[in-house]
């Protein structure tokens, strides 16, 4: 997947938002919906990795399963993974699944009523 598929994927997402929140890192993208971050990715850096949330139990099958997989950078490993993108291992429906399901939990704990603003086309 390349840096421009990614950023779509991610930006398709009822509600997202892209932002730039560390001034030490510039280039770092944080990916939010209801103000939590749901996705993290240096979007010019290669190999080109995002770090995803994820239910900690699928987060260890995923890591044992696919050696692009691995725990999140920096980051709580337990609900963390971050994937490599490009380097072919994974699909294209992968990685828009691990995105998808990272913004669903974030979703998820969301209050009722922005859970509710993000149903609204």
């Amino acid at each position: 997947m390349t840096p421009e598929e990614l950023r779509a994927v991610c930006l398709g997402l009822n509600g997202t938002v892209e932002e730039r929140p560390f001034p030490r890192n510039p280039g770092l993208s944080a990916f939010k919906v209801g103000g939590k971050i749901f996705a993290f990715c240096s979007l010019d850096d290669r190999p080109l990795r995002i770090s995803l949330k994820c239910e900690p139990e699928l987060a260890v099958q995923l890591r044992n399963a696919h050696p692009a997989i691995t725990p999140g950078y920096h980051l709580n490993k337990r609900h963390w993974n971050t994937v490599v993108a490009d380097d072919g291992t994974l699909t294209a429906r992968m990685l828009r699944d691990l995105v998808e399901d990272s913004y669903d939990l974030v979703v998820a704990g969301l209050p009722r009523r922005e859970r509710h603003l993000l149903d609204r086309p």
